[in-house]
């Protein structure tokens, strides 16, 4: 017979029929922690806790900063204690402190009376108080402050009296207007948005922007299609086109569409009628079967089959190759590829809001370390993929007073429902990303910054971004939470070309998608040539003249300077026969896959 386990006191328990086999308890660990980024957002806790005790241990061991603080303490209460007293008769009385620029929740007049500007005060007080509390603390680990600062800021937007319909006059003052009707609606607002998100609709007005019919709408062709892209070719609208084709790769976390948003304000539409063949890469929707997709899957299935399918149907001409976000950094990896094989096919390349160098990748930051990538990985094992739950909660705590805080008032509050646009129409049509390559995406880029650094390999052998030849014109973002226009500035510190370099007005969205005639858009550029000595970006933002509008018709003419001749007959819409016919009208299958 053979021996039971044997257990005792003086030695460990056998392993038997009975043990757990080793992968168990990691498959448990991976379970626990999917279940728990719900709560989250898939921010770990862990994460959290270990900053919060940094910052803790240091601020008790530090008594001089604690003087500071309670000095602070003090002498703010006392300046609050005479501002309350001396706006209490109504005169004008010079605030104790300024709100932050983007900051307009007490802009209204209604914010200038008493008792209302005094609770303003206090808290923007209070703001400043814990902001100089969680920073400057000798110490303490860089990744930790701006985590511990980040939290501390959402806990005190939360508890903004602007959040309440008691402190808030605004509020009140809607509520007298209609009789408490803004409660009733704020109410129905809410029950329509909880069944929306059960049902897995988007938000209410989107319904009134479809995919084919009011956005997306530039006619145009689906050429190939693979199990990750299709590549739609767009119809000319002039007699001679530039030699050189346009292929833009827009990021996988985002619908294409956000290019070719409503007639008036598509920058498809806008190059095709400037005489631009324009090429754009549409991504599938992956699901949990795509769970294995590779980064180098999204190289070589992506840019690399749109590559060979542009230059088949125009054979004779090199390509203008444009990244949007993770596109441009795709498009980056695969260009400093090209440039190592001797791949010549690229004239020129565009970088919209890409980063290049994530050494100061902004505040998303605040989720990449090695803790809070364990944990988002679990919580992507679990599904196959980052849902767009999980993505879009992390991008609205970037900014959650206005995205969050702010939404929730005038929508529950004021019982009032803003204008759905078309780029609000786009934002909610989210997209899902693969286990595997958001994974290795976020451990070689923000956590190693390889790329950066000649440690990205493609098919086993490192590449050089100083390898790439083609021209760049980088196109940033004064207002950028995703890609400080600081960060995509480096791209001229890592290359060893011509870098026409783009400050815009507006946002990551917003500032690319600025078409002629936008009210209030102005840019600065410049362009830095190979060999030329480094300039800072805030000595290059002093003096890089500003120009009012929309840099899209600069981009044009910068196109047209590096075209290799006159202008020629529109090719042909696909190539079929060469393994390129036209498969449907754009904008194609993928781009409506939920």
């Amino acid at each position: 017979m053979p021996a039971e386990p044997q257990t005792g006191n003086t030695g460990r328990r056998r392993q038997g029929l009975g043990a757990l086999p080793p992968i168990v308890p990691d498959v448990f660990d991976r379970v626990w922690h999917a279940v728990q980024a719900h709560a989250t957002f898939g921010i770990s806790p862990v994460a959290y806790t270990q900053a919060h005790f940094d910052w803790l241990a240091q601020l008790v061991n530090a008594p001089g900063k604690q003087i500071n603080l309670m000095q602070k303490a003090l002498w703010d209460g006392v300046r609050l204690g005479f501002y309350a007293t001396r706006s209490f008769g109504g005169g004008a009385v010079p605030p104790v402190i300024e709100p932050a620029s983007d900051d307009s929740r007490f802009d209204g007049e209604d914010w200038q009376r008493w008792p209302f500007n005094v609770m303003a005060q206090g808290f923007l007080l209070a703001q400043n108080w814990w902001d100089d509390a969680t920073t400057n603390l000798r110490g303490v680990r860089g990744q930790h402050e701006r985590e511990i600062n980040f939290v501390m800021r959402q806990r005190l937007d939360r508890l903004a009296p602007s959040n309440f319909p008691w402190t808030n006059p605004e509020v009140m003052r809607k509520t007298a207007e209609t009789g408490g009707q803004n409660f009733v609606r704020g109410a129905e607002n809410m029950v329509e948005d909880v069944r929306r998100a059960i049902m897995g609709e988007g938000p209410a007005g989107t319904e009134d922007f479809q995919v084919g019919r009011d956005l997306a709408t530039t006619p145009g062709k689906v050429v190939y299609r693979n199990d990750l892209i299709e590549l739609i070719q767009y119809e000319p609208t002039t007699e001679t086109v530039q030699p050189e084709p346009v292929l833009i790769v827009p990021a996988w976390i985002m619908k294409y569409y956000i290019l070719d948003l409503s007639p008036h304000n598509s920058l498809v539409a806008y190059l095709r009628d400037q005489g631009h063949s324009v090429f754009m890469i549409s991504w599938k929707n992956p699901t949990a079967e795509d769970r294995d997709l590779s980064l180098e899957d999204y190289r070589r299935m992506g840019v690399m089959a749109a590559l060979d399918a542009v230059t088949t149907i125009v054979p004779k001409y090199k390509i203008d190759a444009v990244g949007y976000c993770l596109g441009g950094t795709l498009l980056m990896i695969a260009a400093a590829a090209m440039a190592r094989e001797h791949d010549d096919r690229l004239n020129s390349i565009t970088l919209f809001a890409a980063q290049v160098d994530f050494s100061e990748p902004g505040e998303l930051a605040l989720f990449i370390d090695e803790n809070e990538l364990a944990y988002l990985e679990d919580m992507m094992w679990a599904r196959g993929y980052l849902d767009t739950y999980q993505m879009s909660g992390a991008f609205q705590l970037l900014n959650s007073a206005d995205l969050i805080w702010s939404r929730m008032v005038k929508q529950y509050l004021m019982g009032e429902r803003g204008t759905m646009i078309d780029l609000m129409a786009w934002n909610a049509d989210a997209t899902r990303m693969p286990y595997r390559m958001h994974s290795e995406y976020l451990r070689a880029m923000f956590l190693e910054n390889r790329l950066s650094r000649g440690r990205f390999a493609v098919n086993g052998q490192p590449i050089a971004l100083t390898d790439i030849k083609a021209p760049i014109f980088a196109v940033s973002t004064v207002k950028d939470h995703i890609a400080p226009w600081q960060s995509v500035y480096k791209v001229k510190l890592v290359t060893d070309t011509d870098v026409t370099f783009v400050l815009t007005s507006g946002g990551h969205n917003a500032g690319v998608v600025s078409e002629p005639g936008h009210p209030r858009r102005h840019f600065q550029i410049q362009t830095l040539r190979e060999g030329d000595r480094y300039i800072s970006p805030d000595h290059w933002v002093a003096q890089a003249p500003r120009q009012e509008g929309s840099w899209w018709p600069a981009w044009s003419d910068w196109l047209v300077q590096r075209n290799s001749g006159e202008t020629v007959p529109p090719p042909p819409m696909g190539a079929p026969d060469q393994g390129y016919p036209t498969l449907e009208d754009a904008p194609g299958t993928y781009v409506h896959q939920k």
